[in-house]
């Protein structure tokens, strides 16, 4: 194939997921801007606990993200059975994870408290935990499923069950946050509720989809039947995934505490600044998911040349995304930040003046998180997740969080302070996931497993 082939083709399969993760991220940016409306210490708290939940949640997901390059390589052979047995376990794995972390959960007031958030903010996160909590269970099932459909090329369908989610998601935090329709005001307890049904409406239409367009995988008929096998192999693939999301995902979560120890408005502009930088970031988290299905399928066919040539289209792609990307934060920072608070809060000029400042930094960051996502999702189409996880661990809580504190507290330049700490971390995670990529990719990574 040529590189323009090859940039159809990971177009045709990369935009529809590009498209889906924009409008999971919707669903959070639609809770954030809602809630920045409703109340500033409602926005604060949201954003505390969204953090511990988000943070569990992709923790959880690495048994998903699994499925997608197994599911992938185990289409190019035409291998039903194998393609069952790993989207059940997944699933199986995903209900075990949401019984243990429920009750994080339920008990995160305290938890929060204990690391030094306001009783206040602590205690209006664990009250928005203790209902959106129950909707882990369904959004790991999403995950799943969707890493099912999209690892068989059925891309666009995930696409829009994702969308039929946020519009779901938005309605229900019109309605309840704000008492709307005939509907009680619930505020936080409101936007739990509406992620909650939100999620259980996206995973009722993923299984009836796969149910009537997939029946060949068989995936519920006697799903209760264990696969030890298959169930370790899952583990021991997933487990990695998982906590390489999470050391990154938990670098940020932390940053939402250090920030609480700033104070509320510090804390909601860093907020509404990650929601920003975040939709760009769930655009080449698209383009990830495209590496990954393509690099399985090169390794399914042991076609190294197919592997490289789309390594360098999905990454050429990516610093096109990064260029629009950093261009907007630099030059509308005012405009996009306004998005999340009522024009009339008494703090707005704080708010902006803090947020602008992040928004400098998260343009900074746009290449480094770009190209370690990129890469890690080539590297998890190579079935190559446990020298990744190292390699994260290393970058984010050995270099980003220690740096993170130093600079905002030691060195004390506050807020800015931290996101430099961020900005480090990525920066190393992205150089060593580069380097091992292009030096091993086409060689022994290639020809293992």
């Amino acid at each position: 194939m040529t590189y323009v082939q090859h940039g159809r083709a990971v177009l045709v399969l990369g935009l529809p997921l590009v498209g889906g993760h924009l409008a999971q991220f919707a669903i959070g940016l639609t809770d954030s801007i809602m809630m920045g409306w409703y109340g500033v210490a409602e926005l604060a708290a949201m954003t505390l606990a969204g953090s511990l939940f988000f943070s569990l949640l992709l923790f959880g997901s690495g048994f998903a993200f699994a499925v997608m390059p197994m599911v992938a390589d185990y289409a190019t052979k035409n291998d039903d059975q194998q393609i069952r047995r790993a989207t059940r376990m997944a699933l199986w794995w995903s209900g075990l994870f949401f019984a243990a972390v429920m009750p994080l959960m339920w008990f995160s007031g305290t938890l929060l408290s204990a690391v030094g958030q306001e009783v206040s903010v602590a205690q209006n996160a664990q009250t928005y935990l203790r209902i959106a909590g129950w909707g882990m269970l369904p959004a790991l099932g999403v995950m799943v499923l969707k890493s099912y459909l999209a690892g068989l090329e059925h891309t666009r369908i995930v696409l829009w069950i994702t969308v039929a989610s946020a519009v779901v998601n938005a309605f229900a935090n019109y309605a309840l946050i704000f008492g709307n329709w005939g509907a009680p005001e619930l505020g936080l307890q409101g936007a739990a509720i509406a992620s909650v049904l939100s999620t259980t409406a996206g995973l009722l239409l993923t299984i009836l989809y796969a149910l009537r367009k997939l029946p060949q995988h068989q995936l519920f008929v006697r799903f209760w039947k264990s696969d030890g096998e298959m169930f370790a192999r899952i583990f021991r693939l997933g487990l990695p995934i998982g906590l390489t999301t999470l050391a990154e995902v938990a670098l940020f979560a932390i940053s939402a505490v250090l920030m609480g120890w700033l104070g509320e408005v510090p804390l909601a502009a860093h907020g509404a600044a990650l929601q920003i930088a975040s939709a760009t970031f769930m655009m080449h988290v698209g383009l990830s998911n495209a590496a990954t299905i393509r690099a399985g399928n090169a390794k399914g066919r042991q076609d190294a040349d197919h592997l490289i040539k789309g390594a360098k289209v999905v990454t050429f792609l990516s610093l096109c995304l990064v260029a629009l990307a950093t261009s907007a934060f630099l030059l509308f920072p005012e405009t996009l930040l306004g998005i999340f608070f009522d024009p009339k809060e008494e703090q707005l000029d704080e708010l902006l003046r803090i947020g602008t400042i992040l928004l400098a930094l998260a343009a900074l960051f746009q290449l480094v998180d770009a190209m370690q996502v990129i890469h890690l999702g080539l590297l998890r189409g190579l079935l190559d997740t446990q020298v990744p996880m190292i390699m994260a661990a290393i970058a984010y809580w050995g270099i980003g969080l220690p740096s993170a504190y130093i600079f905002g507290f030691v060195v004390d330049w506050g807020a800015a302070g931290i996101w430099i700490g961020l900005v480090l971390g990525l920066a190393v995670a992205a150089a060593l996931l580069m380097y091992r990529f292009w030096t091993k990719g086409s060689g022994p990574l290639f020809v293992e497993k």
